[in-house]
């Protein structure tokens, strides 16, 4: 059934408006083939330097980094205001828009989509006049050597192209999970980009997985339920008005990612949500600028999908161009704000309650029944049979984890300024050095009471979670401490990387696990000295009475027994769950 749709996607192509014209050298072998195929990597290379010639005024074909396979990571600035650069786009006042294909390369729909809307709106058959207000910054594929590992099957679950490139790396890394921990070369490459050019909006372009119904495509953006407010009410104005284009050209499009809250099970209905920073859309908030993720139905053909991607980059354009300086200045504004966080409550998570509300969902007629194959029920979709279904949509969205930010910022010890300065540079975060030791200084530390490592590895990095919290603590502070001031523009974002609650914080990824692990003990025998010795203290006595009383588990294990004398001594680890990272109210330490 999909290689017959796959191969008919020629034949749709005439009912919409991206049939090929005259073959030239700006149109992808997408268009030629009618949208049954995708080009290779090579004819982005030569797309790219293809546009700078013809319009040498508006194009510039830049590399701006190279994949750990060795090929050269391009992208196409575009404008017809004469700001070919970032210097000149931020002198010129220009809102930047970048927008990415290909993050997960089996998802291309966004590099034949950019391509043509790109080339419309330099001819001006789409968004005229909009490259004249604003700069586009286009990277085709971002992630490129997953592009080159093309195959017809690498995505089972999609119709079309006949053939596709892979969702990881060639390090089998998954960019739409980096933002934060920023590990792969592709994505400190972006970050860099990201930081040159501080797009006001950045726009992913993805396919969906999962089900089977008539939605072609969904478009989240925030901040919209998450980070400043002046900046919340331009994104649903914003989502608000490309859903309304969208459906004016004939798309069924949804606010929200359509996965279903049980697996599999279309009566679960659905959630919405605020993404933390590893992915493209939850990241730009915590810089004050807004994130767009465009997600076409994989399901869908080809043809369509491209339809509905180009449309989607169209509406932005044009939205942007209309409206990008108001924008602009909001964003500049909520930078002031958020330099002013300190001493105030921070959300760093969100969930969706448990409140829901009926929705009129766009689905086919299915049937669940148990599959002799795995043993559990199994869905089935009759795509002949068009049918409303009435589900719930829990989209209340709110804070799961606030933390008052500290007044002066976060410290960071000699022994883990190396590599996590190169991180704060990545994602252009303020810092200073210090430059004399100061002994006993008042700050605040985290001990963790719990810390629990994950038994599989996410992403290549073994994941931690910690319960505790920060407690005043007189801590010595070394010549080259790290200090991270709460008093910038990015706040939220250092607050999100340095918390160590933070969804995707470097403790959450792994980076600070030796501080969680037990690098010394006591023999039995010297805890059993030790013990005895510390009972001659009356207190000692009675808290070891008493934790024998209340705890039926710790009076059970010998280990537990002796070291809780251990744990009083003074030969015990301090260090041992203590977060490395400090806090202080102190703004000039």
């Amino acid at each position: 059934m999909i290689a017959r749709l796959v191969l008919g996607a020629a034949a749709a192509v005439a009912s919409t408006s991206l049939a090929a014209g005259p073959v030239d050298a700006l149109r992808t072998e997408a268009e030629q083939s009618g949208f049954v195929r995708t080009g290779r990597y090579a004819e982005t290379i030569a797309l790219c330097t293809a546009f700078a010639t013809r319009y040498p005024e508006a194009v510039r074909c830049i590399t701006f980094g190279r994949t750990p396979e060795g090929r050269p990571m391009q992208a196409l600035i575009a404008s017809r205001s004469g700001a070919l650069d970032a210097p000149a786009a931020h002198a010129r006042r220009l809102p930047v828009l970048l927008v990415q294909g290909g993050i997960h390369a089996g998802e291309i729909d966004g590099k034949d989509a950019g391509f043509l809307a790109l080339r419309e709106a330099l001819d001006g058959t789409a968004a005229p006049g909009a490259l004249e207000r604003l700069v586009l910054v286009f990277v085709p594929v971002f992630n490129v050597d997953g592009h080159e590992r093309f195959g017809r099957w690498n995505r089972p679950n999609q119709r079309g192209p006949e053939a596709m490139g892979w969702r990881t790396t060639a390090q089998n890394l998954n960019l739409n999970r980096d933002y934060a921990k920023a590990e792969a070369p592709e994505m400190q490459a972006l970050l860099r980009l990201t930081g040159e050019w501080d797009p006001l909006l950045s726009m992913d372009l993805h396919a969906t997985n999962g089900a089977q119904f008539e939605h072609d495509i969904s478009v989240q953006i925030e901040p919209l339920h998450s980070g400043d407010e002046a900046l919340q009410r331009i994104g649903r104005d914003l989502q608000a008005a490309v859903l309304d284009r969208l459906r004016e050209q004939g798309s069924l499009p949804l606010a929200f990612y359509p996965s279903f809250v049980i697996e599999d099970d279309p009566a679960s209905g659905f959630a919405d949500g605020v993404p933390p920073p590893r992915f493209s859309h939850g990241y730009p908030p915590l810089r004050n600028r807004i994130g767009i993720l465009v997600e076409t139905h994989s399901w869908k053909t080809y043809p369509e999908r491209v339809r509905s991607t180009r449309n989607t980059i169209v509406a932005v354009l044009e939205r942007t161009a209309r409206d990008g300086a108001r924008w602009l200045a909001a964003a500049e504004a909520a930078d002031t704000a958020a330099a002013t966080l300190g001493g105030t409550p921070v959300a760093l998570d969100y969930q969706a309650g448990e409140r829901s509300r009926p929705i009129a969902f766009r689905g086919y007629a299915y049937t669940r029944t148990p599959s002799a194959l795995s043993g559990a029920l199994v869905t089935r979709y009759d795509e002949r049979r068009p049918e409303v279904w009435t589900v719930p949509l829990r989209d209340d969205v709110q804070p799961r984890l606030r933390v008052t930010a500290p007044r002066g910022g976060y410290l960071v010890p000699p022994a883990e300024a190396g590599w996590l300065r190169a991180k704060l540079d990545l994602h252009g975060i303020a810092y200073r050095e210090l430059d004399a030791p100061h002994r006993q200084a008042a700050v605040e530390a985290f001990r963790a009471e719990r810390a629990d490592f994950a038994p599989q590895p996410v992403e290549g990095r073994q994941r931690l979670t910690v319960e505790g919290r920060w407690r005043a603590e007189p801590r010595d502070l070394e010549a080259g401490t790290l200090f991270v001031p709460i008093a910038q523009a990015k706040a939220r974002l250092v607050m999100a990387l340095l918390e160590p609650q933070a969804p995707d914080a470097f403790l959450a990824w792994g980076w600070f696990n030796r501080a969680f692990e037990r690098k010394e003990y006591m023999e039995a025998y010297v805890a059993e000295q030790v013990g005895r010795e510390m009972m001659a203290d009356p207190a000692v006595a009675a808290a070891f009475a008493q934790k024998l009383a209340q705890d039926p588990d710790f009076a059970r294990d010998p280990a537990a027994r002796l070291e809780f004398f251990y744990r009083r001594h003074a030969s015990w680890d301090e260090r041992y769950r203590l977060y490395p990272v400090l806090r202080t109210d102190a703004p000039r330490p």
